[in-house]
């Protein structure tokens, strides 16, 4: 049974629509809390923070400051990978991937959190979704080079297979631009994650704004 905490962050992660993904590398020089408030201002609600070269103490540090900037613009803050630093810093949720922590594991030990996970199969979400993880990501649809992966673009079907057997959020990801995006709504998803073409766009807020409204004219 979900605890009230964990149901209240789901119900948010559910009516997310553009779900940012952020890093250092990929935000053409500037901070990540710059790029988060501007993100935030043009109305993204859920992020996840994805350092792949920190050290443990480096990253830990800062996610604190990171969820305390998250908690100031009232956006649901997701850790990727690391479930001991989402517990310390008081994350919402983890995203784990396919390689990471059983999602049993992580629900023994973080009963409160969001769980989400990688997936690059029909199969594989189904399994995630078995598990008990409160959302999947299916990707990657669409080249991208901001993730080291041997999965090969995946495409608009898995979505139209996946959508009708899920019964749990889930959100696409790869190459996710503002120009595909109505195929990929048309195709049967409901929340982006996006990286670069939020991160490193000229005016973050502009293109939050001008993205989020493909919403209402595809949906």
């Amino acid at each position: 049974m979900k605890s009230e905490l964990r149901r209240q962050r789901a119900e948010r992660f559910a009516a997310t629509d553009l779900y940012l993904v952020i890093g250092h590398e990929f935000t053409n020089g500037r901070s990540i809390f710059d790029v988060l408030e501007a993100a935030a201002e043009g109305g993204v609600k859920t992020v996840q923070l994805r350092e792949k070269h920190l050290s443990g103490l480096e990253l830990t540090r800062l996610a604190e400051k990171f969820r305390r900037k998250c908690e100031e613009l009232g956006v649901l803050m997701l850790m990727n990978d690391h479930v001991d630093i989402a517990l310390a810093c008081g994350a919402d949720g983890v995203h784990l991937g396919q390689d990471d922590m059983p999602l049993d594991a992580a629900r023994r030990i973080a009963p409160d959190l969001i769980l989400g996970r990688s997936t690059h199969s029909v199969s594989q979400a189904l399994e995630a979704q078995e598990q008990g993880a409160d959302y999947v990501n299916l990707g990657p649809i669409f080249p991208t080079q901001t993730k080291n992966t041997p999965v090969h673009p995946l495409g608009l079907e898995i979505i139209r297979q996946a959508a009708p057997l899920l019964s749990i959020p889930f959100s696409v990801m790869g190459g996710v631009k503002e120009h595909n995006l109505p195929e990929l709504l048309a195709a049967g998803a409901r929340i982006a994650a996006m990286v670069t073409e939020l991160t490193q766009a000229p005016d973050v807020k502009a293109k939050t704004i001008a993205m989020r409204s493909l919403w209402n004219r595809s949906v």
